[in-house]
């Protein structure tokens, strides 16, 4: 009970008049100061600590997810302040679903009010000129939760100052299985625009490589046998045009064979000659075309990865939150403050040493590039 009512005493100080005004002129001003330094385009929340906040504070879990929703708020208002272009949120898991049907009720429920409420003409996405995009497995969502929150994406859809992507419901590793089945689809049937075969890939040097070694080992081989075997005759010799093409699998599995039975003195392997397919498979794209990008363009986060990840309650784990999106950039931040609690005082200190870094990373750039040049 003394934490609670530290708690309301600490608010109630803070509600007072000449407190409100001093702190709110204070947190201009460090957010001001913010704006003179890099800020990062892009910066993803896990908000945990809700359902502890409301345990410690001897309240419902459902009050807990309510005061998450006005530190999401708070947040958002330093992000959009400063400078900050994108903020990923994750706010439902699909492992969620595994919680009381109640609270899973109570959030879908809250999901639907507070979108709509933070839509509306005059509050936090129309001063700020933010749109909402709601990313996840929409299947898992009840009908009526998904017309709100599409409410909401319709209503900020002219917004184009900042994006909040609001991660509902949703798994990393479902939107990297998502992405590589989209993949699959797209690439499984013809498309004109798609090349078929490139001129120079992996597979074809390789195959090319491997070739000419099956050859020279072949030439080899028959230079080593005795005269006598020569003027038999038991064996017609293979002229080159025959042994040059060849299919992919004879070249395969001769390769796949140890050594010892390549030089042996056995006869010239015989290769077949290669035919050429006239199915639809020889339409389809070339697979080697398949890069990062063409999975990043199936997922559900289309926006740059996020350069900062921030974690409340003390956890460090990501919790399979936007494991493509991380990369070598992402610095991953772990509070030990429950998400209700987080503010402008928890999350100052974070993009100031954000910022540190970048700094000290491109003065060491320029130092770099600077020695090059006297080189």
């Amino acid at each position: 009970m003394s934490t609670a009512h530290t708690s309301a005493l600490r608010r109630w100080l803070l509600s007072l008049p000449p407190l409100e005004y001093a702190l709110q002129h204070i947190r201009e001003l460090l957010i001001g100061s913010l704006k003179c330094g890099p800020i990062p385009k892009h910066i993803a929340f896990i908000m945990d600590g809700n359902r502890r906040w409301a345990r410690t504070h001897h309240l419902e879990t459902v009050e807990g997810h309510h005061m998450g929703f006005e530190a999401l708020a708070r947040v958002l208002e330093v992000c959009y302040k400063s400078g900050v272009k994108y903020v990923t949120i994750y706010a439902f898991s699909i492992e969620n679903f595994k919680r009381s049907k109640y609270e899973v009720e109570g959030l879908m429920d809250m999901a639907k009010t507070k979108l709509v409420q933070m839509s509306q003409h005059g509050e936090l996405f129309d001063r700020y000129g933010a749109s909402v995009r709601i990313l996840g497995d929409r299947s898992l969502v009840r009908e009526d939760v998904l017309e709100q929150v599409d409410k909401a994406v319709e209503m900020t859809q002219h917004n184009d100052q900042a994006v909040l992507n609001v991660c509902f419901p949703y798994t990393g590793r479902e939107e990297i299985a998502r992405s590589i089945q989209e993949t699959v689809r797209e690439w499984s049937t013809s498309s004109p625009g798609q090349p078929t075969k490139r001129p120079f890939s992996e597979s074809h040097i390789q195959r090319n490589i491997r070739s000419t070694q099956l050859l020279s080992s072949v030439a080899e081989e028959e230079a080593q046998q005795p005269l006598s075997s020569k003027e038999d005759g038991a064996s017609a010799p293979t002229s080159d045009a025959e042994s040059t093409e060849m299919s992919e699998q004879d070249l395969d599995s001769s390769f796949q064979q140890p050594p010892s039975s390549q030089t042996s003195h056995s006869p010239s392997p015989n290769l077949k000659p290669v035919t050429r397919k006239t199915s639809n498979s020889t339409h389809l794209p070339d697979p080697e075309t398949i890069t990062a990008s063409t999975l990043t363009k199936n997922t559900y986060i289309n926006c740059p990865p996020p350069e900062l990840l921030i974690r409340t309650s003390g956890v460090n784990r990501l919790s399979d939150f936007m494991l493509w999106q991380c990369h070598e950039d992402t610095e991953v931040k772990f509070l030990d403050c429950l998400w209700p609690e987080f503010d402008l005082w928890y999350f100052l200190p974070v993009l100031v040493e954000w910022q540190w870094r970048q700094k000290k990373k491109g003065n060491h750039q320029s130092g770099g590039n600077a020695d090059v040049k006297i080189v």
